[in-house]
C-alpha cells in the first residue's frame, strides 16, 4: 500500500510536446462542459508550492474558468470524501490507503480555484468522474457531449475520466498544461495517451482560442493577423490591460506586483504574443514581469533586433 508521493518539480510541458492527435475535434461553448478535477487541498499538496507545474495549474485553470462562466459553459468539480467507510473506499485502500480520512482538513478545492455560485460540485468515489456520479445524466439533460478536463492528476484520474467519456460518446478535451502529474513521464504518458485513444491533447490558449473563435469567428478573421510587435507595442498592450496610459508605465515597473496585473490577463498576453511568433510561457513572465524583461525574452524568441539590449541586461 502507497501514499501519495512528494512530487517533485517539473516543467510544464508547451504547445511544442504536444503529441499528434487522431482526432480533429473542436471546442464548442454550446456542447462544452469545463471539468476541474480534484483539485483539493490533499491532493495539491503533494506538490512544491510556487514551483512548475503548479504555477501553470492554478493559471491556465483559472484562466479557463473564468472564459467558460463568461460564455455560460457549465463548471463542474469533482471532489473525493473524507469519512469514507471501508465499503466505500473499496480497493483504492489497497492503493493509497486511507487518503481524505486521514486529513480530513485538507478536503476543500484549493482558495484559489474555490466554486462559486451556479458550480456543480461532484462527489467522487473512484478514479473516473463518471463512475458513482451524475455527471453523465448532468451533461445529458443539458444537451452537451464534450468534455474540457483539468486538474489533478494526469494519468489517473483525468484520464480514466477523459477515457469514460469517450466510451459514452462524450468528445473529451485533455488541456495539456491545465493537468498536473506524479512526474514529467507520467503527464507525458497521459497526454500520449490521450491523443492515441479518446481525446484531443490541446493548450489553455488553444481553447481559449477556439472558444473566441466560436463566438465571434467574423472578428476573429479580422483581426487574425497580430500587431508587429516592438517594445512601444507591448507597453500599450499591458497598459490597455491595465487601463492605464502608455507613457505611465516604466521599463522596470513590476507589472504583478505594483501594477497588479493577474494570471488572466498573463495569459492574454502569452496567447497574443505565441500567435505572432513568440513561443513563451506564462512562467517566464511571471518570473521577471517588467516591460524590459518582456520585451528582452519576445525580441530574442522572435530574433528581432534589440539595438539598446545593453539597458535591458
Amino acid at each position: 500500500m502507497m501514499a501519495l508521493p512528494t512530487i517533485q518539480p517539473y516543467a510544464m510541458p508547451i504547445a511544442a510536446d504536444l503529441p499528434e492527435n487522431r482526432a480533429s475535434w473542436v471546442v464548442d461553448p454550446k456542447r462544452a462542459v469545463f471539468l476541474i478535477h480534484d483539485m483539493q487541498k490533499y491532493f495539491l499538496n503533494a506538490f512544491t508550492p510556487g514551483a512548475s507545474p503548479v504555477i501553470e495549474l492554478l493559471a491556465h485553470i483559472d484562466a479557463l474558468r473564468v472564459k467558460c462562466r463568461e460564455l455560460g459553459i457549465p463548471v463542474v468539480y469533482t471532489a473525493q470524501p473524507d469519512n469514507q467507510t471501508p465499503e466505500q473506499r473499496g480497493l483504492l485502500f489497497d492503493f493509497w490507503g486511507a487518503g481524505l480520512n486521514d486529513k480530513p482538513e485538507e478536503k476543500h478545492i484549493v482558495t484559489e480555484l474555490a466554486p462559486l455560485e451556479g458550480d456543480i460540485v461532484l462527489t467522487k468515489w473512484r478514479y473516473s468522474g463518471f463512475r458513482k456520479t451524475n455527471l453523465a445524466e448532468i451533461m445529458q439533460e443539458q444537451g452537451r457531449d464534450q468534455l474540457i478536463v483539468t486538474g489533478i492528476y494526469a494519468h489517473i484520474g483525468c484520464l480514466m475520466t477523459a477515457c469514460e467519456a469517450f466510451m459514452q460518446d462524450i468528445q473529451p478535451f485533455f488541456v495539456a498544461d491545465a493537468v498536473a502529474d506524479f512526474s514529467l513521464d507520467n503527464h507525458k504518458m497521459a497526454l500520449n495517451y490521450a491523443a492515441q485513444r479518446c481525446a484531443v491533447t490541446l493548450t489553455t490558449q488553444d481553447v481559449l482560442h477556439q472558444l473566441e473563435a466560436a463566438i465571434a469567428p467574423s472578428h476573429i478573421a479580422a483581426n487574425s493577423e497580430e500587431p508587429q510587435l516592438s517594445i512601444e507595442t507591448v507597453r500599450e498592450q499591458v497598459a490597455k490591460l491595465l487601463y492605464e496610459a502608455p507613457e505611465s508605465l516604466k521599463d522596470e515597473d513590476d507589472l504583478i506586483n505594483e501594477k497588479g496585473l493577474d494570471s488572466i490577463r498573463i495569459m492574454s498576453l502569452v496567447e497574443s504574443w505565441r500567435r505572432a511568433g513568440a513561443e513563451i510561457t506564462f512562467v517566464e513572465l511571471a518570473e521577471q514581469p517588467t516591460l524590459a524583461k518582456w520585451w528582452q525574452l519576445l525580441a530574442s524568441r522572435l530574433k528581432l533586433p534589440v539595438p539598446n539590449l545593453d539597458y535591458f541586461a
